[in-house]
């Protein structure tokens, strides 16, 4: 994650150049940087712009605060991202996320998403820095992610800069919404708790296996300790459509399962809204529940996808809810030996947890399993702030 600058911005600029010229932004085409505070060749003649001057006084309310004194000189510039950007944007990518980036698998998906725009910041034509914005909750939420600046760019507001110009831009195009939310996993401090409401945490646990030699093991333990993990159990019962939109929409049957009724999928927070659904069932995800008349338990995994760590690494990511240790251990299984069972290479798992059961799975997966910990206990932090 890439903290976003807290100093305190100078001047306010109208952001009429983005009310006036969203429509421009809207037409795939259209290649033309937005250049925020350098200089530009000319005046455009579609929309009475002169680049120059950002400080050009029209009826509106919408602004958004300068950036520091330092990046007032840097000449940045936005555009919509397509495909062209993208060997760019990995480039500048190399040591996100611990090499667990999921934006090369899913960067074409995104350009395409109707709801969703992808935003790139430029410097001497040079890409630094991506943000995407998903509008989601009934287009009153609009979802954060993706958030990366350039090493050499850190430090300097380029996050905190983009971050302002995306929220005007999606305020613009969508002015029904009214929070911003993201997803978070480095530890919260003071500030952030004045900017932010927290709306949910989750434990972190982090873990990799060779999915040959996990197969095995999963074969041996599930032999000797007579536990039927197959998908069909009455402690792991895997959901199709018609099921989740029954179980998750048309009763209130996980409300006490999900943490602040919110359905938190691969660092994705979604309300319990069907046109939410709509996107969630779109997507390669298991969906598992202990029971389908009394839940105690649920779960989403992904398919594993790679990741840019080697040629052989994959990422699975499984998102738990409830507070019942069997039951999570039981789902763990089930995802486990469903993922791996034609799976060859490396496997990068995180688990996403209540966290009073991070130290007790933990403990099964390093004593049982025969696992590596990756790394100590961490959380995820659903934070959203309003959009004024």
């Amino acid at each position: 994650m890439i903290p976003v600058s807290s100093d305190p911005p100078s001047e306010p600029v109208c952001l009429s150049f983005i009310t006036r010229t969203v429509h421009f932004l809207q037409q795939p085409r259209y290649r033309q940087p937005y250049c925020l505070f350098g200089p530009v060749d000319a005046t455009d003649p579609s929309t009475g712009l002169h680049p120059r001057c950002f400080k050009m006084k029209i009826d509106t309310s919408l602004t958004i605060p300068q950036p520091p004194e330092a990046l007032s000189q840097a000449g940045l510039q936005f555009d919509v991202a397509t495909e062209e950007d993208f060997d760019e944007i990995m480039a500048m990518s190399q040591d996100i996320f611990g090499g667990l980036d999921y934006l090369p698998t899913r960067y074409t998906s995104w350009l395409q998403e109707t709801n969703r725009t992808v935003i790139v910041a430029r410097k001497e034509g040079k890409v630094i820095a991506l943000e995407s914005v998903c509008v989601i909750d009934d287009g009153e939420t609009m979802l954060v992610e993706g958030l990366r600046v350039a090493p050499e760019e850190r430090g300097k507001g380029v996050a905190g800069v983009l971050l302002r110009f995306c929220s005007e831009l999606v305020k613009s195009k969508y002015p029904e919404v009214k929070v911003s939310r993201l997803t978070r996993d480095d530890r919260l401090g003071p500030k952030d708790f004045q900017k932010y409401r927290i709306i949910t945490k989750q434990g972190i646990l982090l873990v990799r296996f060779r999915a040959e030699e996990l197969k095995l093991r999963l074969s041996n333990f599930i032999s000797y300790e007579g536990i039927h993990s197959s998908l069909t159990s009455p402690s792991a019962v895997r959901l199709d459509h018609k099921s989740i939109h029954e179980l998750y929409l048309t009763t209130d049957l996980m409300h006490g399962v999900l943490p602040n009724a919110t359905v938190i999928q691969d660092w994705q927070p979604f309300k319990l809204l069907p046109s939410n659904f709509a996107i969630l069932l779109k997507k390669n995800v298991d969906w598992m529940v202990d029971d389908v008349s009394n839940p105690k338990v649920a779960s989403l995994c992904t398919f594993p996808f790679k990741v840019p760590i080697g040629d052989d690494w994959y990422y699975l990511n499984i998102d738990m809810f409830g507070k019942d240790l069997s039951l999570v251990q039981q789902q763990l299984l089930c995802h486990l030996q469903c993922h791996t069972a034609t799976l060859k290479g490396h496997v990068m798992c995180q688990i996403f947890l209540d966290p009073a059961l991070w130290k007790p799975l933990a403990d099964f997966c390093h004593n049982v399993l025969n696992v590596e910990l990756v790394k100590e206990y961490t959380e995820q932090c659903v934070v959203e702030s309003d959009v004024v």
